[in-house]
């Protein structure tokens, strides 16, 4: 009788694994550029990815949302003075995608209509260029962050690594949108001009199109340094 029921449970557990494989959609991480990154994502975990062409193809299941895949700067980071707890905080967890300043990639799966929504979010700030695409089911539109942001940076929102957004350093309303209403600032349209696909403010999505659509069960690339 246990016999069966071990059997039955394996069994159980298989068909829903298989399921889970072939409706999970398939994003392929890479990094292009010349430094050693610890790619993460949120879910997922996270992995290194050495330089030029360091690869993670990783499987994200039907359905989930608020996902965000970023990077923790490695041998830039240590060479930038970066706090060495900081690094060995996200070596262990590796559970996370990063802390500001960061390049996000933002994406929910199979929501209103079968869609996936995807966008390229500058709101915890920016470290370094980042492409977000399709790769199948006929889907072409992509997203490209690739201004030379650190180095144009206002000085205010300059930091080690990246640059950062204005909530991260001023903390008020206007630049947070705690309240839920704020409009863009000249922060926010310094980013703006440089990436105009991308979030530039949490509210950005009221005044221009920075979410993409693509069918249900599309597969994606995502890009450091395209």
């Amino acid at each position: 009788m246990t016999l069966s029921k071990n059997l039955s449970s394996f069994y159980f557990l298989s068909i829903t694994l298989c399921f889970a494989l072939v409706n999970a959609a398939k994003f392929n991480i890479v990094n292009n550029c010349p430094f050693t990154i610890w790619a993460g994502a949120v879910p997922g975990g996270g992995r290194q990815l050495n330089a030029r062409g360091g690869t993670w193809n990783h499987d994200v299941a039907a359905g989930t949302k608020g996902a965000r895949i970023g990077l923790e700067l490695d041998a830039i980071s240590m060479a930038l003075g970066v706090a060495n707890a900081r690094r060995l905080l996200w070596l262990f967890q590796c559970q996370a995608y990063g802390v500001p300043p960061n390049t996000l990639a933002e994406f929910g799966l199979n929501q209103y209509m079968n869609l996936d929504f995807f966008d390229i979010s500058l709101v915890d700030g920016f470290n370094v260029p980042m492409e977000f695409s399709p790769t199948s089911n006929g889907c072409t539109r992509g997203i490209r962050c690739t201004a030379d942001i650190n180095r144009e940076c206002p000085n205010k929102l300059k930091a080690p690594g990246g640059c950062n957004n204005p909530c991260t350093v001023f903390k008020t309303n206007e630049y947070c949108c705690n309240s839920g209403s704020c409009g863009p600032t000249k922060y926010s349209q310094f980013f703006k001009d440089r990436c105009p696909d991308a979030y530039s403010y949490p509210n950005d999505d009221k005044t221009s199109k920075v979410v993409f659509t693509c069918p249900g069960g599309t597969n994606y690339k995502v890009v450091f340094c395209p």
